[in-house]
């Protein structure tokens, strides 16, 4: 089980984690809510209906990690289509916004949910839920760090994998590589 998700009986995933492995974790996670943003609170006494409907932006984020977690809904070829990536951005983002919140929150109280055993780790069990929101948040997570560590399709030499281990972004690409490990292993227990 270290190092991957194993399927639970209900939908649910296992996963063995060592302390470091959960500190990295958190981290990440923590990270990433703060690049989203904090979340628009109602203000006391409106009403909380409006909330619902208030509009987010209309503009891509200038972040490169941000607007590969929000993309332009549609392609900018024209200006008809960047009104309608604008439209598509102002009713939806929000929305995402939250969800992407909600997906790392997960993570982060799954993780404090943890007691040490004392032992070299422990096994961080989650419902088919909390294993959805995990997928969400590794996948965002890796979304970031490719995007900083400038991966693209076409890095198909893999010369970022085998930088001197003096190289300031080893980390990142270690954190990303085993993030993907984690993601595909809990893709494959989600798959019935």
């Amino acid at each position: 089980m270290a190092g991957h998700f194993e399927a639970l009986p209900g939908g649910g995933a296992a996963v063995a984690l060592d302390e470091v492995e959960i500190a990295i974790l958190r981290s990440l996670a923590v990270q990433l809510m703060e690049l989203i943003g904090p979340g628009d609170e109602p203000v006391e006494g409106e009403d909380p209906l409006a909330a619902l409907f208030a509009e987010g932006p209309s503009e891509a984020p200038s972040d490169p990690a941000l607007k590969r977690l929000f993309p332009d809904a549609y392609g900018d070829e024209d200006e008809e289509l960047r009104a309608a990536a604008a439209d598509f951005r102002r009713f939806t983002e929000n929305d995402l916004r939250a969800r992407k919140r909600e997906d790392a929150l997960a993570v982060i109280r799954s993780l404090d949910a943890l007691s040490s055993t004392g032992e070299d780790g422990v096994i961080l069990k989650l419902t088919a839920d909390e294993s959805r929101a995990w997928l969400g948040a590794l996948n965002d997570l890796r979304l970031t760090i490719g995007t900083r560590l400038e991966v693209t399709d076409e890095d198909e030499s893999g010369d970022l994998y085998r930088l001197p281990d003096s190289d300031p972004r080893k980390p990142m690409v270690m954190a990303y590589l085993w993030l993907g490990a984690l993601q595909e292993s809990l893709v494959e227990t989600l798959m019935p």
